[in-house]
């Protein structure tokens, strides 16, 4: 398998360098969107820019994320694995209820950015990671996997000539937007966020009318629940226009002709039965790829791709867009030369409320199995619980005035659950139990067990147990310092633990250490390491002789 993906990324790789030099890459993330674009379809959606892209790119319509909220779906984004594999399913490690830890994938495992820089590129994010293994902000993750981070990152500070890889957070749609930006909070956490959020974009214009929006089955038709949608929409109207000036910057700069863009969203809308949830609601994303205009590849223009992907998938796909070897750990396949018969998810403790599903899908079925069958999806949760929409559902339920589609929600979901996709795509009728769809049910069951099987399911053991094991006498573990040894004028370094290794002359920023470094007499140089899911060593003074 290892072979075949090599040459099939090393093939895929020449073909387009055949071009010129390594294309640079630009990954966009929006934050907690479904497919709500006009050239999705949505007739509410006010998105010109995103539009005007997907005639120039392919539009993909069965794209899935690995889980319904940020952290584990970023966890998997950034490393080709599903993050049950490794500890990251629990949203989120670094604010555990239990207390902070981090994830640990395998010692060889690397975030695929990481992977692109020790090629040659030039990485760099701006303030968002959140991979499980680092904090939520720049600055708290492995330090090896970007060139720069935070909010003045960018294209133009590399190196002339040098090709890049950026991935860039946009957050206006983020559920945090949904909330209501004016008027009296629900708690200190929703005045924060009143706060933080008209201090970084302001309030989003409203022009969506309320009366307009599509509303599913699943929703209750009152004013609270059309206000947050409208809401939702004004923030995708927003999130719009910052994709807008990104691609003119881009074009300003004269890089159209040899960057590949990406456009997607971490997982589905910030609503309620949405985000957080293993339905298509919370799974099912849209993406946009956009391939050089002088790449005979890019023929595809203004098409529809239908084959399945999961976000998995995104790593091999850009490794192999660079024509970066992909690692043999990586559980996803190249979306562009491949195609997969199933996507998987995983949801489990959210915030402070325990839970543990697992759900697999086809083109058609999909099917849940919850560890927790008595746990709704809509229990009481501190942040969800500042949306409008969200207390409006509630208090409806518990005065009985939802209808039985609307209060499923607020009921537990039974150990599990089967879906025609096709004939019901709101997903509200369980077809488990029906006789006509039992063979569906063993086939999907079986090609989950072999899924976890394959793997490895960290959510099988208790979180406290888990976090015992990845800390250390109580504590995050720290990487030991990386040792130091000449080989003539050469300077070699090595860590334990598979650790990454960085280095810098002088106080510049960290370089990525990849081969024996050439020193000049003159030089200050220091040099620290970093386990991922480990607390950076300290940093190591080298004296050259």
């Amino acid at each position: 398998m290892y072979v075949v993906r090599l040459l099939a990324g090393l093939l895929l790789g020449c073909a387009q360098w055949a071009h010129g030099s390594p294309p640079n890459i630009l990954l966009l993330v929006a934050e907690d969107l479904s497919p709500r674009l006009g050239s999705y379809g949505d007739l509410v959606a006010e998105t010109p820019n995103l539009d005007r892209f997907a005639t120039q790119g392919v539009r993909y319509t069965s794209v899935f994320t690995t889980a319904g909220v940020c952290a584990p779906s970023r966890a998997a984004l950034i490393t080709g694995q599903h993050q049950i594999s490794f500890g990251g399913q629990h949203m989120r490690t670094s604010t555990s209820p239990l207390g902070e830890y981090y994830a640990q994938p395998a010692r060889y495992v690397k975030a695929f950015p990481e992977i692109l820089r020790r090629a040659g590129y030039y990485t760099f994010t701006d303030t968002k990671l959140d991979y499980q293994f680092s904090g939520v902000r720049a600055g708290t993750g492995p330090f090896t996997i970007w060139s720069a981070e935070g909010q003045t990152s960018h294209w133009r500070n590399r190196p002339t000539g040098q090709p890049f890889f950026g991935m860039l957070n946009l957050f206006e749609t983020h559920e945090s937007g949904v909330m209501r930006p004016t008027g009296t909070p629900h708690s200190e956490m929703h005045r924060r966020t009143q706060s933080m959020r008209q201090q970084q974009f302001g309030v989003a214009e409203a022009v969506t009318n309320p009366e307009t929006v599509v509303l599913p089955s699943y929703y209750p038709d009152v004013p609270e629940v059309r206000a947050d949608l409208a809401r939702h929409y004004d923030n995708i109207r927003q999130m719009d226009r910052h994709v807008g000036r990104i691609l003119e910057e881009l074009r300003a700069d004269g890089l159209l002709s040899n960057t590949v863009v990406i456009w997607t969203t971490d997982h589905g809308d910030g609503l309620p039965r949405a985000k957080r949830e293993l339905y298509d609601s919370g799974l099912h994303v849209p993406m946009l790829l956009r391939l050089p205009d002088v790449w005979s590849e890019n023929r595809r223009a203004g098409t529809v791709d239908e084959r399945l992907v999961s976000f998995v998938d995104l790593a091999p796909t850009i490794l192999s867009l660079a024509g970066v070897p992909v690692p043999e750990y990586v559980h996803g396949i190249n979306f562009l030369t491949g195609k997969r018969r199933f996507v998987f998810a995983s949801r489990d403790r959210i915030d402070e409320v325990p839970d543990r599903q697992r759900a697999v899908r086809d083109r058609r079925y999909k099917y849940i199995r919850s560890w927790y069958p008595d746990t709704p999806g809509g229990h009481p949760l501190d942040y969800r619980d500042n949306l409008d929409i969200v207390r409006a559902m509630r208090r409806l339920y518990r005065a009985g005035e939802l209808n039985a589609v609307q209060s499923r929600w607020f009921e537990g979901p039974g150990m599990e659950q089967l879906y025609d996709t096709a004939n019901d795509p709101e997903e509200v009728t369980n077809l488990i139990e029906e006789p006509g769809f039992q063979r569906q049910r063993k086939r999907l069951a079986a090609a989950l067990e072999q899924w976890l099987e394959q793997v490895g399911d960290t959510g099988a053991i208790p979180e406290r147990e888990l976090r015992g094991a990845l800390l250390e006498n109580g504590q995050v573990p720290l990487t030991p310092n990386p040792t130091v040894r000449w080989q003539g004028q050469n300077l070699i370094l090595q860590a334990e633990h598979g650790a990454s290794i960085g280095y810098r002359f002088d106080g510049e920023q960290w370089r990525l250490y990849t081969e024996p470094i050439s020193i000049a007499s003159s030089a200050s140089l220091q040099v620290k390491a970093v386990r991922y899911g480990w607390r950076e060593s300290a940093v190591v003074e080298v004296s050259v002789p």
